[in-house]
């Protein structure tokens, strides 16, 4: 991958931290830099950003407060999902993740050609968001 899109990468990852992006933002931008989707790991505290021909960039994540869930709970999942997109005045990406892991989201997956969010839990169970049309 070449240093342009990794910059692309971390200036997403940057803005979603700092709220400087929202999610259609990031979406958007990486869609438009020839990403095809990325997958945030909780357990390992990384994102790998995707381009079509399997190459990928891992990032560090910035530290989130509490730890992984065992059980994975689809319903707050998709509550915390919720609030992000209503763009609470008190909404912060750090604290979705604080969320989304006491919820047992160990991860998601982001796919751009798929247009939908794959949220999943330490034993497989998962919970899918559609991109709005």
């Amino acid at each position: 991958m070449d240093a342009q899109l990794r910059t692309i990468a971390e200036e997403c990852r940057a803005g979603a931290y700092s709220g400087r992006m929202t999610f259609p933002e990031i979406v958007a931008t990486l869609m438009a830099a020839g990403f095809d989707g990325y997958f945030v790991d909780y357990r390992s505290a990384t994102t790998t950003y995707y381009l079509p021909d399997d190459a990928s960039v891992v990032l560090g994540n910035e530290p989130t407060d509490g730890s992984l869930a065992a059980a994975f709970d689809a319903a707050g999942v998709a509550a915390e999902v919720r609030r992000a997109q209503e763009n609470a005045p008190d909404y912060t990406y750090r604290g979705f993740c604080t969320r989304v892991k006491a919820h047992g989201c160990a991860g998601y997956l982001v796919s751009f050609p798929g247009r939908r969010v794959v949220y999943f839990g330490r034993t497989g169970e998962t919970h899918v968001e559609h991109f709005p049309t």
